[in-house]
């Protein structure tokens, strides 16, 4: 006999249905899958019959044989073994063919007949269409998220099998609702000190731009950066979804609603492979850090320890919001659209105290050829972080609190999606005379630095972009940008080389 049952599979951060078809004929007993399984899938094949036996239903003593259609792509994961098993079923008589009619199965099986979470439930939801989803009770938020057809929660195969064959009615297994607060984000108002590095985290935020702080140890370059996220406005539904599906093909942990509201925050350590930051796999194709911060921040720690074949990866996708990964037969187009913030010592020994630094010149021009020019060159703002003086380190009243930045970074950012219809650091150079035109003692200014080569192409672009967002971030914001917005966007976008040797004498 035969039978054909829905389901899906994780691809990247997309689903992709797929039709579990099983025929059952007679012969020696055998059970063979076919269709580019892979190893997990391949062993659904001891799970099922385990789970099977386990809720009291008889397997087969004929041969079993399982086609993954459609046949190209290769299908990995856990999560078609309740497909198989309510194959195998209906393809032996177990279960009336009829049953399973608009309905869709997505599940991992316990030996003993459980039901377990999967990662991925929210992608293959989307890509089951308008049928009624079988899941786990555990992923019955994801699935409720983008499931066009109803979400049947079962928590173990017997109460599956009794509803297919009509003995039971559909399981009642409503999670219960979890209330947990919010996770507190870092306070700016902790930071003491540090007007002008304050002043580019407002700046980064309002317009996403990228930052590349460099300071030496203790100067508050971490703590600074693990507060920029927290200024971010939250995201819509659009984008929170997004967010949630690369997350959920991820196998990250996701907040008890299922939808991640915040901006996510990744600060991958720097012994990380390029796999684990851009994505990517020798089998699957999972999402890297640079797709788990989509629509976030992605923090780069000691930045200069990263591998530089790790960090030139970050470049293509840096200017175009995606990330492409290609392996021998498998090509995935993974969302890539963060804001990135680095951190580094001014030298290799730290700098420290005014004068301390005992690096020579080759240790330093080592140090520095670990960054390349075209990485540094998509750093917006490349500011010096110098250690807080003893009065402004003890003192004990608040500095500008989180909640008062973000007021402002939100209207600036409304003011550019009013105006241009995106954030600032995304306008394209053909259209920057008309969002961001120049006064005309400001296009002098930047006239002086190209002439001088103080700036590439690249960087005349994105001087004016930050230009732009100071312009947003006035009390009154103006119409064009002057002078005195480009000259601080000049100022925040210091010469990485001048940067380390001010870092070093700090």
């Amino acid at each position: 006999m035969f039978a054909s049952i829905s389901s899906a599979v994780l691809f990247g951060a997309e689903g992709h249905p797929v039709s579990v078809e099983v025929h059952v004929d007679k012969g020696l007993p055998a059970f063979t899958v076919v269709g580019l399984p892979d190893e997990s899938v391949r062993e659904s094949r001891d799970r099922a019959r385990a789970a099977v036996m386990s809720s009291g239903a008889t397997w087969t003593s004929h041969r079993i044989t399982v086609s993954l259609a459609p046949s190209h792509g290769r299908k990995t994961g856990s999560g078609l073994d309740l497909a198989i098993a309510i194959g195998v079923l209906i393809a032996s008589g177990e279960i009336p063919a009829e049953s399973v009619r608009n309905l869709a199965f997505i599940g991992e099986l316990g030996l003993d007949g459980s039901l377990r979470p999967v990662r991925g439930v929210a992608p293959m939801a989307g890509a089951i269409g308008e049928l009624d989803l079988v899941v786990p009770v555990g992923c019955a938020a994801e699935a409720r998220l983008v499931a066009l057809g109803q979400t049947r929660l079962v928590a173990h195969l017997s109460e599956l099998i009794g509803v297919l064959v009509g003995e039971a009615p559909w399981p009642d297994h409503e999670p219960d609702p979890v209330l947990s607060d919010p996770e507190p984000v870092p306070d700016l108002a902790d930071v003491r000190g540090q007007p002008l590095a304050r002043g580019a985290l407002e700046v980064a935020a309002a317009g996403a731009h990228h930052t590349l702080l460099v300071g030496p140890p203790g100067s508050g370059k971490t703590m600074l950066a693990s507060r920029l996220h927290g200024l971010l406005p939250a995201l819509d539904r659009d984008r929170a979804l997004e967010v949630t599906m690369v997350h959920s093909a991820a196998g990250a942990a996701l907040p008890p609603t299922g939808l991640l509201r915040q901006p996510p925050f990744r600060a991958p350590h720097h012994t990380s492979s390029s796999a684990a930051l851009v994505g990517g796999g020798s089998n699957t194709l999972r999402p890297g850090e640079v797709s788990l911060s989509h629509c976030g921040v992605l923090f780069l720690d000691e930045v200069a320890e990263f591998g530089p074949k790790v960090l030139n990866g970050l470049r293509e996708p840096l200017e175009e919001g995606v990330i492409r990964i290609s392996r021998s037969g498998i090509h995935a187009v993974l969302p890539a659209d963060f804001l990135l913030i680095a951190a580094m010592n001014p030298c290799p020994c730290g700098g420290g105290a005014p004068g301390a630094c005992r690096c020579g010149d080759a240790a330093l021009n080592r140090y520095l050829q670990r960054l390349s020019g075209p990485l540094i060159d998509r750093f917006d703002l490349r500011v010096n972080v110098h250690r807080p003086d003893v009065d402004e380190f003890l003192d004990n009243s608040p500095g500008e609190s989180t909640a008062a930045v973000k007021e402002r970074v939100v209207a600036a950012r409304e003011l550019a999606w009013v105006r241009q219809g995106g954030v600032n650091s995304a306008l394209a150079p053909n259209v920057l005379d008309q969002f961001a035109p120049l006064e005309p003692s400001a296009r002098l200014l930047l006239r002086h630095e190209m002439e001088h080569d103080r700036l590439s192409g690249r960087g005349y672009h994105r001087i004016r972009r930050v230009a732009r967002t100071i312009a947003d971030l006035r009390p009154v914001p103006s119409e064009k940008v002057s002078e005195q917005d480009v000259a601080l966007a000049i100022h925040l976008r210091t010469s990485i080389g001048r940067a380390l040797q001010i870092g070093r004498a700090a």
